[in-house]
């Protein structure tokens, strides 16, 4: 038996009326689970002819499936090749209400741990340019680390507060994720911890920094462009009531009416301070009446003609004719076709780490940066070492060595718990020394080292299978 804190229960009860009683025995029934395919690494179509997973197609996303409890998904290869990403059901929404289209400039304010992000990348088609944004730094990490898994290219990971980025980023991005903290209220279901934490102030507390972050990012959305808020709470202080008053005070933006959705409730304009009519073009889900826990969303849009102001443009990156020359020659030796990344103007060292940064990205000087583009690796001495993020990011046809691994067999697991590779698994036809790109079922997963008639594994202890 969930325990709801009373005062919860009394205001939903305020709420709700007629409809308390089906709502509060949602939270008896087993929660539902998802995940999402990632267009950057496989097809829906060809997703479903190699999962081992049972689906079910969630209404309201596209690319989401249920799959049944008792499943492990995220104890799978295809999981650590980025083929798909675990994510709470109802969250899928906001990115399918987002829209983001590839060449787009797009920024996902309160990102971490990564779901929306990655959602995006994966409609973006690595075309364009992605700003993912957590204030928090052990959350940034993780979504660091989710960008790399599924193997997104034209993105920067960043630490800073919404503020601080509006100063950079006036009137510069197409299309904004506000995935407000919130007090929680929809995951009471599966969190213990926020069940705890709430409180009528927390609330409060909460709806006051939304605000804040709302108004920073309309900052930095041009004219023209769109954005959606979102939040995993039921509480109208921090939806229909945020909603409300961000509308009266920015007067340039409404909210679009983006018709019905299966599985979505309008807003409720009559929990609102003055019953604003246009509420009812939000959406609500409802455990109870949908699968998925609760969530609010809304899609804003902002007048104008959508013309960029003049960005930032990006000082010449520091070029280090040792490292680029280590850089190059491992892409001549090791792609099929080195052009496309030899051309390339935008790379950085972090102290021994090389990156490609997206071209769109403004001088990032004094920001707090994570993740300041793809990582390709590491410039050791005469030597350039691939970063296991870059392995991800490649595909098996556009390097000239790879080893592919059944993802149902005994290697593959044997390589994710870090075991040297048997003989069999050597590229056929190729005894010639140097980084070899290992997939499993056709998709990239790391890389391996042929070197004296070893295959050396090089899969990131930190990701290792126990």
């Amino acid at each position: 038996m969930i325990q709801l804190p009373d005062e919860f229960r009394e205001k939903m009860k305020g709420l709700l009326g007629d409809k308390y009683d089906s709502f509060i025995e949602s939270y008896e029934k087993e929660r539902v689970q998802g995940l999402r395919v990632n267009p950057l690494k496989i097809s829906q179509e060809k997703f479903n002819e190699i999962c081992p997973f049972e689906l079910k197609k969630i209404p309201w996303a596209g690319e989401g499936y249920y799959y049944r409890a008792g499943e492990r998904p995220g104890k799978h290869p295809y999981h650590e090749a980025g083929l798909y990403y675990i994510q709470e059901p109802s969250a899928m929404a906001v990115v399918e209400l987002l829209d983001p289209l590839p060449g787009e400039r797009i920024l996902d304010l309160c990102a971490a741990p990564g779901g929306k992000t990655t959602h995006i990348a994966g409609r973006m088609q690595g075309k364009g340019f992605l700003l993912s944004n957590e204030i928090h730094p052990a959350r940034a990490k993780i979504l660091s680390q989710n960008v790399e898994r599924l193997g997104i290219g034209n993105g920067v990971v960043s630490n800073e507060d919404s503020k601080t980025l509006s100063l950079r980023f006036p009137n510069f991005f197409d299309r904004i994720v506000v995935d407000a903290p919130c007090s929680g209220e929809g995951m009471f279901r599966k969190d213990e911890a926020a069940r705890q934490e709430w409180t009528p102030g927390h609330v409060n507390a909460c709806a006051a920094r939304q605000k804040e972050i709302l108004s920073n990012a309309a900052v930095m959305l041009k004219p023209g462009g769109t954005m959606v808020y979102s939040t995993c709470t039921f509480s109208p202080e921090e939806n229909e009531q945020v909603m409300e008053e961000f509308l009266l005070s920015h007067p340039d933006f409404s909210i679009k009416d983006m018709g019905k959705r299966p599985g979505l409730y309008p807003g409720r304009r009559s929990w609102s301070k003055t019953g604003l009519e246009d509420l009812r073009k939000t959406f609500r889900i409802w455990p109870d009446r949908s699968e998925g826990e609760g969530h609010y969303l809304a899609v804003l849009k902002k007048d104008g003609t959508g013309v960029f102001e003049k960005k930032q443009t990006v000082p010449e990156y520091t070029r280090d004719k040792s490292v680029l020359k280590e850089l190059e020659g491992f892409l001549k030796d090791f792609l099929v076709n080195p052009a496309p990344l030899l051309l390339r103007r935008e790379y950085i060292l972090f102290g021994d780490q090389v990156y490609l940064v997206p071209p769109e990205m403004i001088d990032f000087k004094g920001m707090k940066i994570i993740r300041p583009g793809l990582h390709m690796g590491t410039v050791k001495k005469n030597r350039f070492e691939p970063s296991h993020a870059f392995a991800l990011f490649l595909k098996k046809e556009e390097v000239k060595r790879w080893i592919d691994l059944p993802a149902d067999g005994e290697e593959i697991i044997k390589y994710l718990k870090g075991e040297t590779l048997p003989e069999e698994a050597f590229p056929s036809g190729d005894n010639k020394k140097g980084w070899v790109l290992v997939n499993t079922g056709g998709y990239s997963i790391g890389f391996a080292k042929l070197a004296g008639g070893i295959l050396k594994n090089h899969y990131p202890k930190g990701l290792r299978w126990m």
